[in-house]
């Protein structure tokens, strides 16, 4: 049987910065990310994780225009995100490769519902906005707002993942040589109580997650696909340089953003030094970046 490659879609290299946060803007990268896909998946099993920032910000911003209900928890509005997101990979990815099949799986995570990022969020969501516009939107919703680059975005709680519950039906799924899509947005975040599993307000970053899912599966090697074509030291600056091969120890040297590569950073290490071999780069170039033709490559 073929060996496990987890691969991790951005939820930002789905739907680019500054595009409008449109269908057939989304549908255009999830095209690009399917024919990435269908190559990995002639050599290895394989699993996606996708990220929601962007599509888990407009589902809260639309759900806050009809003021009849109150707002649906965030919770639901991953569920939400991981349906539509894992739809449109499904069928673009069977429609590339038509005698495979995929199955998207709503999967739920379990997060301690006391993780300290429920008192310093750090979770990117939604679009970007300028000094005016986010004061705006942040007195008027009660958001908490953080520097992203060179403009502004809502940040959300993000605990970290401990527990895949749904972990069986994704082995018996790989098991039978299917394509699985789970831990979409990093999974739907649910702690337990006395009466059973319950939601988190929360969403998890799915880096962390796949870096879980691909510990527990035993896989070979964890590709992160994002809108960075690599990790680079002194990003922004005239001294910005790639780095194309690392160790653990090495990386764990430089510090990287809370919201955005951080916790890139944090699962590659995570999992190489687990014993797998893990790359961070773009969406586009995904096959290249697993050949190690481009992209960050993080093992032992």
């Amino acid at each position: 049987m073929k060996p496990i490659a987890v691969v991790a879609l951005g939820g930002n290299a789905l739907l680019r910065r500054g595009d409008a946060p449109s269908f057939d803007n989304q549908l255009a990268n999830v095209k690009i990310a399917a024919a990435a896909i269908a190559e990995i998946a002639k050599n290895y099993r394989v699993a996606i994780v996708h990220g929601n920032g962007p599509q888990v910000g407009l589902l809260a911003l639309q759900n806050l225009a009809y003021t009849e209900v109150a707002p649906y928890p965030l919770d639901v509005l991953v569920a939400e995100s991981e349906g539509m997101i894992g739809y449109m990979l499904a069928q673009e990815i069977q429609n590339v490769m038509p005698t495979s099949e995929v199955t998207t799986l709503l999967t739920r995570i379990e997060v301690d519902a006391n993780d300290k990022s429920m008192l310093d969020p750090t979770k990117f969501i939604g679009a970007v906005y300028n000094e005016e516009e986010a004061k705006v939107l942040a007195e008027a919703n009660n958001w908490i707002m953080k520097r992203d680059g060179e403009y502004l975005r809502r940040v959300v709680a993000s605990p970290k993942p401990k527990n895949i519950v749904d972990m069986k039906a994704i082995d018996a799924l790989l098991a039978d040589e299917q394509i699985v899509i789970c831990c979409g947005g990093g999974g739907i975040p649910v702690c337990k109580s006395d009466n059973g599993f319950i939601g988190v307000q929360g969403v998890i970053d799915k880096d962390l997650s796949a870096t879980l899912l691909a510990k527990q599966l035993n896989a070979e090697k964890l590709l992160i696909l994002t809108d960075a074509d690599a990790v680079y030291l002194d990003w922004g600056t005239e001294n910005q340089r790639a780095l194309r091969h690392t160790t653990p120890a090495e990386l764990s040297q430089y510090d990287f953003p809370a919201g955005s590569m951080g916790p890139k950073v944090e699962a590659v290490i995570d999992f190489a030094a687990f014993g797998g071999k893990a790359y961070i780069g773009a969406l586009e170039h995904g096959l290249d970046v697993l050949a190690e033709r481009s992209g960050t490559c993080v093992s032992n």
